[in-house]
């Protein structure tokens, strides 16, 4: 199957009952980072709705699947970011939205976690993994995802075009 195929447990643009594995350092599901827009278009058809940011980002919102992807502009428009709110998001075989942020931290194989309070939100940051859990009330509301730099100060994009 190559990968512009959709899998049979990824049916993004006709259901929204599938299963979104979240794949620290590589991206969601299908999605891998740097990936550009024509080829996410091609898994998920057109987003609900488009914009750039105040860096000149392109960010794509798809509705259904409760995805915000950000395309780096100074990468050439290159997946590099993904925030998912979706309830059938699963990191490492664990539903994680609306589960208790700190069972599913200790948990988790990752140990390093610095947290950052706003308001009733918290993010709790794993830096080896470029992840962030946010939670409200203690529970986990979003998780975002961002693209791996190496060392040498390059994206290591997991998307070989």
């Amino acid at each position: 199957m190559n990968i512009f195929q959709k899998s049979s447990t990824f049916t993004a643009a006709t259901n929204t009952s599938f299963v979104m594995k979240i794949n620290p350092k590589n991206g969601i599901d299908q999605l891998l980072f740097g990936m550009k827009q024509n080829h996410v278009e091609t898994l998920y058809g057109k987003p609900n709705k488009q914009f750039k940011d105040e860096d000149g980002n392109v960010i794509y919102v798809y509705n259904n699947e409760k995805l915000r992807l950000t395309f780096y502009e100074d990468e050439a428009f290159r997946l590099g970011y993904i925030i998912t709110s979706n309830p059938e998001a699963i990191l490492l075989d664990k539903n994680v939205i609306g589960k208790e942020v700190d069972q599913i931290k200790s948990e988790l194989p990752f140990k390093s976690w610095e947290q950052e309070d706003f308001d009733s939100t918290e993010n709790h940051f794993n830096e080896s993994n470029w992840l962030i859990l946010q939670s409200e009330y203690g529970v986990i509301i979003r998780v975002e995802i961002g693209a791996i730099i190496k060392d040498n100060d390059e994206f290591d994009w997991k998307f070989k075009a």
